[in-house]
């Protein structure tokens, strides 16, 4: 009896689900606004052929411009078809090389290349979540440990990212003469965030950006304080915690330790006196025990403010979001593992950021489809290139613009 068609398919595809090609957003219309920096002259193939090639290389688990390449290589001319890669006059079609792909990448507008890809991974249902649940949104920052060299610094990125499925909707890249601070609002300006609770770090605990997300985007944030506020931080700790019963609690294992984590809440309302940062409705105390194997458990307590009313969030949604933060922390460990970003020798112009944003993108897609195992999914896909396409919602008929 033959095997059944679905038994060829590999089971971390089958998790994907079928694809309605008319279901899935085309990444060639976002592609396409993005500016060529080449001169006219001498062009062989269009912008937008060469970052869809990289983009399904990425879906395919490509970590440098050399595997991008090989992937191209290996590619169908039906595949280069799809992508928009045009015909020779003498009737062979040939895949962008090394060289092409790497020099576009280094030329390639970053910021326009990043709103790309944010916009792609908002289009088929923003940022993964159901109309009625609350969109969050964590901002970090990540080094690019291997783009530095002796003339220039490593490149540092800072990131929007969604608490739901780590979906990056917006990247920009932090100078080395400033701090993630002053790029704050510029990274959530183009975002609509009206509802959005956005989480970040004490370094990002600015009372001016604070009080622009909340009266000018009308957002919701929370904030954790550390010694760079003083005066609220000894406010937060002097209030009556002791007298305040636990408001939830959340027990995990895993990595060789156990963690349990508690939460209390106290309003901080203006006529009381409130607290020395805007907009600030809730003050939240976490407390964290965590016990390593064959060692002395550790303590540790966390304080934080957040716009949100009582009536607005509850504490069991607050320790969500505060621990769900570190989401973005996974996106990173995805591509420092599955993509190899740290060990990535990539310095030359734009590249290294564009690299990390064609990861942005295939793990945030992959993501959206439903893969719980990026690094297994890309392999799957690896092996056939024409499986990336459906993926990127390109359809077999070749590009008006690339025949």
């Amino acid at each position: 009896m033959p095997a059944a068609v679905s038994s060829l398919i590999p089971s971390v595809l089958v998790r994907l689900g079928p694809l309605d090609i008319d279901q899935v957003a085309d990444l060639r219309t976002f592609l396409e606004l993005v500016p060529d920096p080449r001169a006219r002259r001498g062009r062989w193939y269009s912008l937008t052929a060469i970052l869809l090639v990289c983009a399904c290389a990425a879906v395919s688990g490509a970590r440098s411009i050399d595997e991008i390449a090989e992937w191209a290589a290996r590619a169908s001319d039906h595949v280069l078809t799809a992508v928009g890669v045009r015909r020779h006059p003498l009737r062979w079609r040939r895949s962008p090389s090394r060289t092409t792909i790497g020099r576009v990448l280094a030329a390639v507008d970053g910021d326009a290349l990043d709103r790309a890809v944010g916009a792609y991974l908002a289009s088929p249902n923003p940022a993964g979540t159901a109309p009625e649940q609350r969109q969050v949104i964590a901002v970090d920052g990540k080094s690019l440990r291997g783009s530095a060299r002796l003339s220039a610094g490593r490149r540092h990125l800072l990131s929007a990212v969604t608490h739901h499925r780590a979906l990056t909707l917006a990247q920009a890249e932090v100078g080395a003469k400033t701090n993630e601070t002053a790029h704050f609002q510029p990274l959530l300006e183009p975002l609509d965030l009206d509802g959005t609770l956005v989480t970040f770090d004490a370094l990002h605990s600015v009372q001016a950006n604070v009080t622009w997300l909340v009266e000018t985007k009308k957002a919701h944030y929370i904030s954790v304080i550390k010694a760079n506020q003083p005066t609220a931080y000894r406010q937060l700790a002097a209030l009556p915690w002791r007298d305040i019963a636990v408001q939830h609690t959340t027990t995990s294992t895993g990595h060789g330790r156990r963690e349990s984590r508690s939460i209390k809440t106290c309003g901080i309302a203006d006529q009381l006196g409130g607290i020395a940062f805007p907009h600030a409705r809730l003050a939240i105390r976490v407390h964290r025990r965590r016990r390593q194997t064959d060692r002395r458990e550790s303590r540790e307590t966390l304080y934080a403010v957040t716009s949100l009313d009582a009536h607005q969030t509850t504490p069991a949604d607050l320790a969500t979001a505060i621990r769900g933060h570190w989401t973005v922390e996974a996106l990173h460990h995805v591509r420092d593992v599955t993509f190899a970003e740290d060990t990535s020798t990539v310095h030359t112009g734009t590249a290294p950021r564009a690299m990390a944003s064609l990861r942005n993108l295939a793990i945030g897609l992959l993501k959206i489809l439903g893969a719980n195992n990026i690094a297994k999914t890309t392999r799957a896909i690896r092996d056939q290139p024409e499986r990336a396409l459906p993926l990127l919602g390109i359809t077999t008929k070749p590009d008006p613009h690339g025949t």
